[in-house]
């Protein structure tokens, strides 16, 4: 199969060396900075540019870009796609994507699916990409229609040489409903804990608590906000139901109430052994 990856950072590089990899299939390559892709070829993960050329030539398109450059791509390119061509983003929100890359993909006859490969790292860049990156994760799907055994089929054939652990099919609102208190909640956290001025001495005084907590604080900032604003909506009711409970843990301590404080800290670890089957 030829393999048309757009977008050759974290995403897009470990995607690019795991079907170089795990296959014999052609990969062909676009970055907005071609000598990412020119790098890409010297390193064996791309066979190719994509070009307006070939992109026609494409059994499957994976976009490993954010949001707003993928509904570009599409609009610009979606006349060329093949109607043989399957292909499927990678995107961290799904709602905004999926609708444009749905409307395209009946127009222009070609097929599309909504994606999220759930793994990464918090450095970016094809440098820090891997094959191994996908390996055992899950890899969310949001197809146009749920019953279209024939295209589930084809997916797992198209993705099966990087190496996904399990794949779960949802719909684009179900994601980003989601997504927006397994990941992005959890990002701005982080990013808003490292911002104590007490931050700047903790060596000596922290271990794990601290490291776990302030992982993600180091962040594509601008690749972030097209997510968040993207989700705005569902981030923004997660933001209210923490801050909300930050305000309990507050009112607690300033009360000087142990029993308060003790009550919040009980429900928390109750609600962790929910979540977690315990």
């Amino acid at each position: 199969m030829k393999i048309g990856i757009v977008g050759l950072g974290l995403i897009g590089g470990s995607l690019a060396k795991a079907y170089k990899k795990n296959s014999d299939n052609c990969v062909l390559g676009f970055d907005k900075h071609t000598s990412i892709v020119d790098f890409a070829k010297i390193y064996g993960a791309v066979d190719e540019h994509l070009t307006e050329d070939n992109i026609g030539e494409g059994d499957a398109i994976l976009i490993a870009i954010n949001p707003k450059d993928t509904v570009e791509f599409l609009n610009e390119h979606g006349s060329k796609i093949s109607e043989k061509t399957l292909v499927i983003d990678c995107c961290g929100t799904k709602r905004t994507v999926c609708e444009e890359g749905f409307k395209l993909a009946n127009e222009y006859g070609f097929t599309f699916v909504g994606g999220h490969p759930m793994a990464g790292t918090h450095k970016s860049g094809f440098s820090n990409s891997s094959a191994e990156m996908f390996e055992g994760a899950p890899m969310v799907l949001v197809p146009q229609v749920f019953d279209d055994i024939l295209l589930l089929d084809r997916i797992k054939k198209v993705l099966h040489p990087i190496g996904f652990g399990s794949l779960h099919v949802a719909t684009a609102e179900k994601h980003d409903s989601v997504i927006a208190f397994t990941s992005q909640l959890a990002h701005v956290v982080s990013n808003a804990f490292i911002k104590s001025p007490t931050a700047l001495e903790h060596k000596g005084v922290s271990a794990g608590s601290y490291k776990d907590l302030t992982r993600v604080a180091w962040l594509d900032s601008g690749m972030w906000a097209d997510l968040f604003i993207s989700n705005r909506d569902n981030l923004l009711r997660e933001l209210d139901t923490i801050i909300d409970s930050l305000s309990e843990y507050r009112e607690a301590l300033n009360n000087n109430s142990f029993e308060e404080l003790r009550e919040l800290l009980e429900d928390g670890k109750k609600a962790k052994e929910v979540v977690d089957g315990q």
